[in-house]
């Protein structure tokens, strides 16, 4: 038996737990017509075979035919639900986990356009922001059929062998009921009272009891305090939670502080790099202090530290650590071995939930076997042993040393910069994305301990490499800024790129326009760079959108402090041309929607425009290999050996990754590695 507080069993009702480590509700959008199948069974079931002890399925699992989904849900109102259910209970039961799935209709939180087109329904007349479908006004009918379904759902739950469920009432239909701020009904249900406003849950949680009986679990995961005047308060989240208990049906709280109506709100209920660990850790256990229920709650608890102070502190008596478990699926089973050094850190990148928000499928920036469990291993398997020469030590030239490494094979690494890295430690020297050295860190560690030998400081030349006799060759060398604008040709000497602005090789000039083509990261670090220095700062896109790589969440601290900072962004409009005009630089500035142009004076322009792929190495090495270079795609899909040899002449297999093939980001580069050596 351990004393390790993270590994102690915890008994909620009749179901016995293994330890206080959860993964909470959340929707990775991998389900196939509204249905959790292969790909999603296997996703969860890695998360179980990795030692977590329950698993909240489901970023809200819709009960109602006017809640469609937003973002891949999985429709709980179709009865064939009920057998893909039970083959996902199966899967985590046959591992010892615990298998629950949150219910929810998403009210407002979703729009006519989709499903059905049904109307989107709501306790009040105004549209979610993050959404902007209008709802319609609930209606009585509405609310005994809603209750009705909600019920049905969980019915369905049950007899696919779910320990229980969670009912979701943050941000949805049951806390637009609950929050002073979003119901606006008439009578009964309306928002006179902390009663009349708790109507419509507490309905829901009685009419669920009845179906499914006193056995069966089940939870709520709520605002107990929105942060936001003229919301719910923590005094009336209190009053909210003791009166949940009250009703003796409520056999759980799962705690959440702040609203999800906007990015910027969510971005505070759920934080980023560069944002405070555990914000609302204290907040939660003070709930459990005063309440006594059963208490869970997850916001960026990315390390075991800070999941076993709060179980060992009395904050909490499960810690829901998810995007940690999207990060690295086999946390509890790396602590039961003593190997926490071994764990995969989340860097708080947000890809995942970013990618969900935006209507993809979630995947982690620096593990591309979350979400592909059918083809991709989070464990490598072993092969015969090759000498692996890779050049460059960036994201992907790492992973490529780290998966070979793992294989038993022999791995070199070149690497022309005295420190690994590449664009991610460039990153990582601003205060914001800090976190994303552990990138690299992690995969350092790997690489010393299974032996990867390194050369730093070494400007690789294709005799250096051929001469260490490899079998294959990675060629990893990553890119340069580009500065060639739009459809022109040839570099412009008078452009400052991102690079040189985020390393200090160039300090930001008085008046600086920041060029932002690519809509990542780079424009926005630079233009912070810029700002925080005193400069009077343009933000300049051709797109109809400001930087859309970047996506929602991420924007957010970005444009806070960016606007506080006084800086403009200008979308719609293109950069032509930029000349010297006497000690200042004049830029010409047109738009793609029609031919009227303008110049505008400036000290220094700021170009974000990817990268050119830095591939001379690989075409010097091309003509010695026997692939000349080729990627069999259909072996590299279908997770096969590389076996093509145009050349039989050639010494070695040659391949290149990341962007060395083309400007492309992080995860791109780290999927290449992954899915390339797990073959080799």
């Amino acid at each position: 038996m351990s004393n390790d507080p993270l590994l102690q069993p915890y008994q909620l009702k009749h179901l016995t737990l293994r330890n206080r480590i959860m993964t909470t509700s959340h929707e990775p959008a991998y389900a196939e017509d509204g249905m959790p199948k292969e790909r999603y069974i296997a996703y969860h079931e890695e998360r179980a075979k990795g030692g977590v002890a329950m698993a909240m399925t489901a970023g809200s699992a819709v009960v109602s035919r006017d809640s469609p989904p937003s973002f891949n849900n999985i429709l709980a109102y179709k009865d064939e639900v009920v057998p893909w259910i039970r083959r996902l209970t199966d899967a985590l039961h046959e591992h010892g986990c615990a298998a629950m799935i949150q219910l929810t209709h998403l009210g407002r939180r979703t729009g006519w356009s989709k499903g059905d087109w049904l109307p989107s329904v709501a306790p009040g007349p105004h549209y979610e922001p993050a959404h902007k479908f209008f709802p319609k006004v609930l209606e009585d009918w509405d609310i005994a059929r809603i209750i009705r379904e909600f019920a049905d759902a969980a019915e369905r739950m049950q007899a696919g062998g779910m320990d229980g469920i969670e009912l979701e009432a943050y941000g949805h239909l049951i806390d637009n009921f609950w929050s002073p701020l979003t119901n606006a009904l008439d009578g009964p249900y309306g928002p006179q009272t902390l009663e009349s406003r708790m109507k419509f849950g507490l309905e829901v949680i009685e009419a669920i009891r009845k179906r499914v009986g006193d056995e069966f679990i089940l939870g709520v995961r709520f605002e107990a305090d929105e942060a936001c005047q003229g919301g719910i308060d923590p005094a009336m989240g209190l009053a909210m939670a003791e009166r949940m208990k009250a009703t003796g049906q409520v056999d759980f709280l799962n705690i959440i502080r702040g609203r999800i109506h906007t990015d910027a709100a969510l971005t505070g209920v759920i934080p980023v790099q560069g944002m405070r660990n555990a914000p609302h850790l204290e907040f939660a256990g003070s709930l459990r202090e005063a309440v006594g229920l059963p208490t869970f709650h997850a916001a960026k608890i990315p390390d075991v530290a800070t999941a076993r102070h709060a179980v060992s502190a009395g904050l909490l008596d499960m810690v829901g650590m998810t995007r940690a478990h999207i990060a690295d699926p086999h946390i509890v089973r790396k602590i039961m071995a003593g190997r926490e050094a071994d764990i995969r850190p989340c860097v708080g990148a947000n890809y995942c939930l970013d990618r969900i928000y935006q209507g993809g499928e979630a995947l982690c920036m620096h593990n591309a076997a979350t979400g592909r469990e059918l083809t991709m291993p989070h464990d490598i398997p072993p092969a015969e042993v090759k000498k692996v020469v890779i050049i460059g030590a960036g994201p992907g030239g790492l992973e490529a040393a780290r998966v070979a490494a793992a294989r038993g094979h022999e791995v070199l690494v070149f690497e022309a910069a005295p420190d690994p890295g590449g664009q991610v430690r460039l990153t990582a020297q601003s205060e914001r994305r800090r976190e994303m050295i552990s990138i690299i860190d992690w995969r350092m560690a790997q690489c010393a301990a299974d032996g990867v030998e390194f050369r730093f400081n070494t400007w690789a030349e294709a005799a250096d490499v051929e001469e260490e006799n490899p079998d294959v060759i990675i060629v990893a060398t990553g890119g340069l800024p580009n500065t060639e604008l739009f459809e022109q040709r040839g570099e412009n000497a008078l452009l400052t790129t991102t690079w040189d602005i985020i390393s200090g090789d160039v300090k930001p000039a008085r008046s600086v326009l920041v060029y932002d083509e690519s809509g990542d990261h780079p424009g926005l670090q630079a233009a912070l760079i810029a700002a925080r220095a005193g400069a009077q700062v343009e933000i300049m896109t051709p797109d109809r959108s400001f930087a859309p790589d970047i996506m929602g969440m991420n924007l957010v601290p970005y444009i806070s402090e960016l606007q506080e900072k006084g800086a403009t962004l200008t979308v719609a409009r293109r950069l032509l041309s930029v000349e010297r005009d006497g000690n200042r630089l004049r830029a010409t500035i047109g738009s793609d929607y029609n031919r009227a142009t303008t110049e505008l004076p400036f000290d220094q322009v700021v170009v974000n425009y990817g990268t050119q792929p830095l591939d001379a190495l690989y075409f010097d090495l091309k003509p010695g290999s026997r692939n000349l270079g080729e990627v069999d795609y259909d072996a590299l899909l279908s997770g096969e050996s590389q076996r093509v040899c145009t050349n039989p002449e050639g010494h070695y297999q040659l391949y290149r990754i990341g962007d060395a093939v083309a400007p492309r980001n992080t995860h791109a580069a780290i999927y290449d590695a992954l899915r390339l050596l797990k073959d080799i």
